[in-house]
């Protein structure tokens, strides 16, 4: 029977698919990985992996064996949590996935504040949109997630804050002056839901499409041409914490004059928050989102 260390050598080569890549994850050299995997599937009495020029593929018994290694290993960290929750004080890890503009913006002051005040705890952060946000969740790959918008979510769930989205400009003073103008309207990909509210918006004020449109793919991206004056764009607050003094930020409001905005929520399931890392990090946040 292997050892839970050539479990995690398994399963960080079935991850990279690359044995350069794999041995600097693992801090060993090219060499002593190759031997050390030569060895594990002599254990096994069959080879996992295949080697070639563009790197390497699973057998078909491999597949089966990381498919057990995986679960060993998601099982060792559940016994683990379970043990750091018995001790005093706060450790274990902390796994978080957060929306890519609340990570960009908001939490990093939160983790500071949190990695202070409990320096026994590791985090492991994921960033992305917040559907896969969302998948990371159901695929309990995570212990909390941060997301926007409006979650259908049978679990926890806590409110952060809202924040109201701006039209973002150099010029314009007033959102009809959109239709008068030559340079484009800025945007950038998001979740669908998102997008769908800026165009519902743009529609029922313009009923009629930006005259030129340019889509990247950053949030920041996207900011930072609007504050360069190359087009308009429409951001969320959240973004515009720093923003410079001669950046014109109109409120975007709807049909009855209330403004637009954006939701935060932390998402979870129960046993998450039975976690002792998990109820500090969720306490510290509701303190610092009062004090904010």
């Amino acid at each position: 029977m292997s050892s839970l260390s050539e479990f995690q050598l398994l399963s960080v080569l079935a991850q990279e698919m690359n044995m350069r890549k794999a041995s600097e994850r693992l801090f060993v050299s090219q060499p002593a990985l190759s031997q050390r995997l030569q060895t594990i599937e002599k254990d096994w009495g069959t080879k996992l992996f295949i080697r070639s020029q563009k790197g390497l593929a699973l057998t078909p018994a491999g597949e089966h064996v990381i498919a057990f290694v995986n679960e060993v290993l998601k099982k060792e960290e559940k016994v683990r949590e379970t043990i750091y929750s018995l001790q005093e004080g706060v450790s274990g890890t902390l796994k978080i996935a957060v929306a890519s503009i609340v990570g960009q913006n908001w939490l990093p002051q939160v983790l500071k504040k949190f990695i202070d005040k409990y320096p026994q705890v590791k985090l492991s952060l994921v960033t992305g949109w917040s559907s896969e946000i969302l998948n990371c969740l159901y695929d309990d790959q995570v212990h909390v997630g941060i997301i926007r918008g409006t979650p259908d979510w049978k679990g926890v769930k806590v409110h952060l804050f809202r924040d109201p989205l701006y039209l973002v400009d150099r010029e314009i003073t007033n959102p009809d002056q959109v239709l008068e103008t030559d340079r484009p309207f800025i945007q950038f990909k998001s979740d669908s839901n998102y997008y769908q509210e800026i165009q519902d918006w743009w529609m029922r004020n313009f009923k009629t499409t930006p005259k030129r449109t340019v889509v990247v793919d950053q949030i920041e991206t996207c900011k930072q041409m609007a504050f360069n004056g190359i087009g308009y764009a429409i951001l969320p607050g959240i973004t515009l914490t720093k923003a410079e003094r001669d950046i014109c930020k109109i409120p975007l409001v709807n049909e009855k004059n209330e403004p637009l905005s954006r939701d935060t929520w932390l998402l979870g399931y129960e046993s998450a928050f039975q976690l002792k890392q998990v109820q500090a990090f969720v306490e510290l946040i509701k303190e610092y989102v009062s004090e904010s």
